[in-house]
């Protein structure tokens, strides 16, 4: 199955919500405008002429609105999304079908400044910090990510910074040996910036390519924990004042709005440079990517929608968009 087919596959909980509603909003139209008949969903499956219109009006717009909010995109991105659809269109007959392809074409276009691979530079090594709070995946990306770049011919030194969970050392190890990348790690309870410092001294000792720093899982509002990132991005500024070249912000997508206040404690913390988001597989918040790439435009590297490797993929706004709306493909 190519990624799109898993994708499209993966996102049914999101891409359920938003097009059932699409075709509630179209199919509850005022009786006016209402065809005589409804052949409902054979009909829109097939694409056929017959399937039921609506006539695109303030009242369906505010349907749509409370559909996209519900779906975690946020109330300014609904508001724009359904401003821009109805641009040039309103007042006119349209069938569910027609509203997907159009969400589809605006979740599109707030998506695409926002979708690039993260960066790799000639810096050797190159560091990539590698942060979020408990559960969001951090672990699992960053073995993901250090195997695709070995895969890509890229030399990777990992450091298990979460100094405080063997659980976590003992993933990054399993990772480590899977992809053929060295693990640098410190007994438990460890200053996690002094084995984020010794990580650097011997990634550039080797001339490694990328040394990826997992850190401890951290609640944003704990001032403690978020100190002691900041505190890391210190030590690793001494060695190298640039670095860390990449601060890649995880995030769990099964939080939903709660991501939008992520990103704001961890930008003012550690400089977020980009972000991957988790979890897309198991949620029907898949719209708060959207909300997400409106307010921060923060570039999104990756998406996951699943535990195998190849289930972390750089991100295609396109191909997104059309899983998470349920719009045809073209």
């Amino acid at each position: 199955m190519s990624f799109f087919g898993k994708l499209r596959d993966r996102l049914t909980r999101s891409s359920s919500k938003l097009s059932e509603g699409l075709d509630d909003i179209v199919e509850q139209a005022p009786a006016e405008d209402s065809p005589a008949e409804k052949p409902g969903m054979i009909a829109r499956a097939m694409g056929r002429a017959d399937a039921p219109r609506r006539v695109m009006d303030d009242a369906m717009l505010e349907r749509l609105e409370e559909l996209l909010i519900t779906a975690d995109m946020g109330v300014s991105t609904a508001l724009k999304v359904t401003a821009n659809m109805a641009e040039g269109r309103y007042g006119r007959k349209v069938t569910s079908e027609d509203v997907k392809g159009f969400l589809a074409q605006e979740v599109t276009k707030i998506l695409e400044p926002v979708a690039r691979p993260m960066p790799i530079y000639p810096k050797k090594p190159q560091v990539v910090l590698v942060v979020g709070v408990n559960g969001s995946g951090k672990t699992t990306t960053i073995g993901k990510l250090a195997s695709q770049f070995r895969a890509a011919g890229k030399s990777v030194v990992i450091a298990a910074g979460d100094t405080f969970r063997a659980a976590a050392v003992e993933q990054l190890q399993v990772w480590g040996e899977r992809a053929g990348v060295p693990v640098m790690t410190a007994p438990e309870g460890s200053d996690p910036a002094s084995l984020a410092f010794e990580a650097m001294t011997r990634a550039e000792a080797e001339g490694a390519d990328l040394l990826m720093i997992d850190t401890a899982g951290r609640l944003q509002n704990r001032a403690d924990l978020m100190e002691e990132l900041a505190k890391i991005v210190r030590v690793i500024r001494k060695k190298d004042p640039d670095a860390p070249h990449n601060t890649l912000l995880v995030l769990d997508a099964t939080t939903g709005q709660n991501a939008l206040g992520q990103v704001e404690i961890f930008q003012k913390v550690a400089d977020v440079s980009g972000l991957v988001m988790t979890k897309l597989d198991g949620t029907a918040k898949g719209g708060v990517l959207v909300a997400l790439a409106d307010r921060f435009g923060l570039p999104i590297h990756a998406i996951g929608v699943g535990e195998q490797i190849d289930d972390l993929s750089p991100f295609d706004p396109d191909e997104f968009a059309k899983a998470l709306t349920g719009a045809a493909e073209e």
